[in-house]
This record gives C-alpha cells, structure tokens and sequence, in this order.
C-alpha cells in the first residue's frame, strides 16, 4: 500500500510525463520505507505508478527529502549524486534524462 507521498507523487510525475516522455526506458524512484515510484517509459502511452515489487531498467535510490527539494529546483540531480544523496543502479544515461521531466513536474 502506498503511502499518501507516494501516491501524490505518482500523480505529479504522470502529468509531467504525459503520454510520451522520450525516456525509451522503465525507472524506479526507491525512497526506501516510504515506497517507490515507477515510471514506465517503454509503454504507450508512458505510465507512472507504485514501485513496489517492480523491476527496472534504472533505480534511483533517493531519500523524500532529497527529491522534493529536487523537484523544487532546490538542488540539482547531479549535485546530489556527487554529494552521496542520490544512487543510480543501471543505465546512467537514463537517469541524466531526467531533469526535464522533473523540470516540468515543478509547473
């Protein structure tokens, strides 16, 4: 069961996504106890929904706290890599096309 974050992020992130988001690949937002995100990037049209259980070509392991402050534009995807508060498993270079869709979720 998702909790209520998760559940308002997966709304948020399906209408920055829409139908098409040029990712080409399935990515997973692990935010530990909170749940997970998955974004299906391979499906038409594209899809995002609860992460738990799911597979993905790429998983982001990130905190809540972490992502908002990304989504609000507070810090950037890359910074937080390099500072250790973000961790990629799988293909980097379907997370690096993320920041215009995290763009267009801040509205």
């Amino acid at each position: 069961m998702s909790s209520p974050q998760i559940n308002e992020i997966v709304s948020q992130m399906g209408k920055a996504i829409g139908s098409n988001s040029g990712l080409g690949g399935t990515l997973k937002f692990d935010f530990g106890d909170a749940g997970s995100v998955f974004i299906d990037g391979k499906s038409n049209p594209n899809s995002v929904s609860d992460g738990t259980g799911k597979n993905a070509d790429t998983t982001i392991s990130v905190s809540l706290d972490t992502f908002e402050k990304m989504v609000k534009g507070e810090l950037d995807g890359t910074s937080a890599f390099m500072q250790g508060k973000l961790r990629v498993a799988g293909d980097m270079g379907l997370a690096m096309k993320l920041g215009p869709i995290l763009q267009k979720a801040r509205g």
